[in-house]
């Protein structure tokens, strides 16, 4: 991966083959405006384009994940439409649908790291994670429609994450979770006391996913993505397929070879090291 453009909103990172991603507004809790929506869509787009990155952090500065929508930025709208023309606040906002897409669809692990607040656009892209883990003080719901609008773009994600009741719920009180009913919910699957034992078990994570090939994560990730949208035949035929081609790549076959003879698979690196760093 090159070195990162200078973003204005979020801190962008690489160590080894881990790449981290950091909301930058901690002076307001993180929270969205469209310049930052646009900047995490790119830096997501590189992850996703470079074959050499093993996984992708999210968290937040300043003990905040994400406080949602920045209402401050809301307020500054352009005039209404003329009669008969498109709204010209409507494409702005879907960008960041397309944004949580593009994360969802990741074929790398993302893992997010939550700390304070993440509601609204910061509930969506916590649900977009595959491992979520959750610090004390966590907060999470959907509280729009007490100042008189919705969060548009993270439906689809909340729901698959908690379902259909629960998210109903949030939805009609407004009310926002704490990390233990986060937790019993199944927002995260670790809950830990300090930010020094989320990086610990953040650690074991990364040791695990580096013990799996990346060619044969991504395409479990498509296909349990593609269970919630697919027939079960749709889903089974495809992972037929995905499974030859996987069974014919040379390293799979390497993978297997070194499992019947109790070596390291050629993926596998214990400290994730590959030799860049930017």
């Amino acid at each position: 991966m090159s070195l990162f453009p200078p973003y204005e909103t979020i801190l962008l990172a690489r160590t080894a083959d881990v790449v981290r991603l950091t909301f930058n507004r901690p002076q307001r809790r993180n929270a969205l405006t469209h310049t930052m929506m646009v900047e995490i869509g790119d830096a997501i787009r590189r992850v996703r384009d470079d074959g050499s990155v093993r996984a992708l952090v999210l968290a937040g500065s300043g003990g905040a994940f994400c406080a949602g929508g920045d209402i401050g930025a809301m307020t500054d709208m352009p005039p209404p439409p003329q009669d008969g023309q498109d709204d010209p606040l409507v494409a702005p906002y879907r960008v960041f649908g397309d944004v949580l897409i593009t994360l969802n669809n990741l074929p790398v692990p993302v893992i997010s790291i939550v700390e304070g607040p993440a509601v609204g656009g910061g509930f969506g892209m916590v649900c977009c994670s595959d491992i979520v883990i959750l610090v004390q003080g966590a907060k999470f719901g959907i509280p729009e429609p007490r100042t008189g609008f919705i969060p548009s773009q993270v439906l689809p994600f909340i729901v698959r994450r908690i379902g259909e009741g629960p998210l109903r719920e949030l939805a009609v009180t407004g009310r926002v979770i704490g990390a233990s009913e986060a937790f019993n919910l199944g927002i995260g699957r670790h809950l830990c006391e300090t930010p020094e034992q989320a990086n610990a078990i953040l650690q074991v994570a990364l040791a695990d996913i580096r013990r799996n090939s990346p060619a044969a994560l991504a395409a479990v990730k498509r296909l349990v993505l593609a269970c919630a949208v697919q027939s079960d035949v749709e889903v089974l035929d495809a992972a037929a397929i995905e499974l030859v081609v996987l069974l014919r790549r040379p390293d799979t076959q390497a993978g297997m070879q070194a499992f019947l003879n109790k070596q390291t698979p050629p993926w596998a690196r214990a400290d994730g090291d590959t030799g860049r760093t930017s």
